[in-house]
């Protein structure tokens, strides 16, 4: 089939190259002509692993191409994919002003039928509203052509969109007419998982729910860290006992300094105004958020305990990315964390293999070493932010003579604290009261 995908950021360029390994023509179109230039030379903007080879394959093969043009591509299509951003408002509300100057564009030069799939995520209802815009651009010109509008949203990963893509948990497809159902199955066609058809305000919904829900998990876990510490238990093995439950499960259940990235803070924000709007007060949610918006200073107040005031102090930060396995700084934790120990007098080193670029241009102060064991020289703490698998491995008793201080703070849970203390340091984590 042949595929445009209108936007060609992290969802966006997963798309493509996921649509054109699957024996599609893929077109991704952006408005950055620089952008655009270095798609059509197989280099992504962003990190996301396994992508970029797999892109620059598809485009040596002629499956995948990218361009400026959105009218050509609007009509060498059968099928037009929104990939565009929709980020918050200052009230919470997703900023839906993208979508609909794409959707415009689309109507301004819509010359048959074709189907409009949303894969951005949107608040329900936004499906009539993309409606509402093709029918008025088609009036101005006079013409009637048909089209359906469908809901497909994207259920992926950072640093794992490119397998979750390959081979998801399930695609949902929200569509209202048999023609627009038929083309999407015969699009996914080879794909073995759940197929899952709904109405498009389902399909919708589904993906803030899942995201909201996701979101509840860790700040549920999270706000349990805190009361396993006082009273002698260990997250670890309450998050591990509720995760062996099959109606739970494992995932998400891993305490920690709070969620960020550029989906779940976004999401449940948007949720919470839908609620308001619609007079449906969402007050679980306004917890989570409340909850994750407290948890890195709650490990910070930790750190501090730990290792006195934090004037005059050196802190070192191994991971700044929201995640391992991505460059995106989105909310991570490490911004704020950076910020209140700037405002208490620290001075901060950091190393993360892929964020440090884009954090060094928000603070400049934090000097950026060019490996871990940089960042930790002369550190009174060390502080696991991101649990990149290479800070796992670090060869420990190098740490250790290169440190000033001896306090390693695991802000993610990821290391052997058993281990550490063993080899001389003090060490502490999320949810466990034994801290040296």
């Amino acid at each position: 089939m042949h595929v445009s995908v209108i936007g060609t950021g992290y969802v966006g360029a997963t798309t493509c190259a996921t649509l054109a390994s699957m024996g599609h023509r893929v077109i991704g179109v952006d408005v950055d002509q620089q952008k655009v230039a270095m798609l059509n030379s197989g280099r992504l903007p962003f990190y996301e692993e396994g992508l970029e080879a797999l892109m620059g394959s598809l485009i040596t093969q002629g499956s995948l191409t990218f361009t400026t043009d959105l009218p050509k591509a609007v009509t060498e299509s059968e099928i037009l994919f929104l990939t565009v951003g929709t980020p918050s408002q200052s009230d919470g509300s997703a900023d839906l002003s993208y979508i609909e100057e794409a959707v415009r564009q689309i109507g301004r030069h819509l010359d048959r039928y074709k189907v409009v799939v949303s894969k951005s995520t949107v608040p329900v209802g936004t499906g009539d509203r993309v409606r509402a815009i093709l029918e008025a651009e088609l009036a101005k010109r006079g013409v009637v052509i048909p089209f359906d509008v469908v809901s497909n949203p994207e259920f992926l990963r950072e640093g794992k969109a490119l397998h979750d893509a390959l081979h998801p948990d399930r695609v949902v497809i929200g569509c209202e007419s048999d023609k627009a159902r038929a083309m999407m199955t015969e699009l996914y066609q080879g794909v073995r998982t759940v197929m899952l058809y709904t109405s498009v305000r389902d399909a919708e919904m589904i993906k803030y729910a899942s995201n909201a829900f996701l979101a509840l998990k860790i700040s549920f876990v999270n706000e349990l860290a805190r009361l396993c510490e006082k009273t002698g238990s260990s997250i670890s093995k309450v998050a591990r006992g509720m995760g062996l439950d099959s109606r739970i499960g494992p995932q998400f259940l891993r305490a920690g300094i709070g969620y960020g990235g550029s989906c779940f803070p976004k999401d449940v924000r948007a949720l919470i105004h839908l609620g308001k709007q619609q007079g449906v007060p969402l007050q679980l949610l306004d917890a989570v958020t409340s909850i994750n918006q407290t948890q890195a200073p709650w490990f910070l107040q930790k750190v501090e305990t730990a290792i006195g005031p934090f004037s005059g102090k050196r802190i070192a930060l191994l991971g700044l990315t929201f995640k391992p396995g991505t460059d995106d700084i989105r909310e991570a934790p490490a911004l704020a964390m950076i910020e209140m120990l700037q405002e208490r007098g620290a001075e901060v080193s950091a190393f993360d293999p892929q964020g440090m670029e884009a954090v060094r241009q928000i603070h400049p102060q934090v000097k950026m070493a060019t490996d871990a064991y940089g960042a930790i020289d002369g550190a009174d703490a060390v502080l696991l932010v991101t649990e990149w698998p290479e800070f796992l491995d670090l060869d420990w008793s190098k740490v250790r003579k290169r440190m000033r201080g001896r306090w390693i703070l695991d802000g993610r849970n990821a290391l052997d604290g058993d281990k550490l203390r063993a080899s001389g340091f003090a060490y502490a984590c999320v949810g466990e009261r034994r801290s040296e």
